[in-house]
C-alpha cells in the first residue's frame, strides 16, 4: 500500500489480482476508490490510528436523525434547524402579507 486517504481511496503497487474465473494477473500500480472498498485487513499496530478514531465517532453519531449527508436535503434541514419554531417568517413557502 502506497497511500490510503481518510475516505479510503487507496493506492497500491505490485498487486496480484485474482479474477472471478481464477485467472491471476500482476498489476504494477492500482488506485481503488474508497466507496468501492468493502473489506480490508489491516495490521494490529494501526488499531489506534487517528483515521479509525474519526470513523468511530461517525458510527456513534449515526443514531441521531441528522448526520453528514449530501445534496439539497441537508441544506434544507440545516436551514430549518437554524430558524427553529417561532422564528420570524421568511424564505420560500411563506405567504407574503396581504396589503389592503
Amino acid at each position: 500500500m502506497i497511500e490510503c486517504e481518510d475516505n479510503w481511496n487507496c493506492q497500491l503497487e505490485n498487486i496480484t489480482y485474482t479474477a472471478k474465473d481464477g485467472k491471476l494477473s500482476q498489476l504494477e500500480h492500482v488506485f481503488i476508490r474508497g466507496s468501492k472498498v468493502r473489506f480490508m485487513v489491516i495490521p494490529d499496530m494501526l488499531k489506534n490510528a487517528p483515521m479509525f478514531k474519526r470513523l468511530e465517532a461517525r458510527i456513534k453519531g449515526k443514531g441521531s436523525s441528522l448526520g453528514v449527508g449530501r445534496g439539497r436535503a441537508v441544506a434544507m434541514r440545516a436551514r430549518a434547524q437554524a430558524t427553529g419554531r417561532g422564528a420570524a417568517p421568511g424564505g420560500r413557502g411563506v405567504v407574503p402579507p396581504v396589503r389592503r
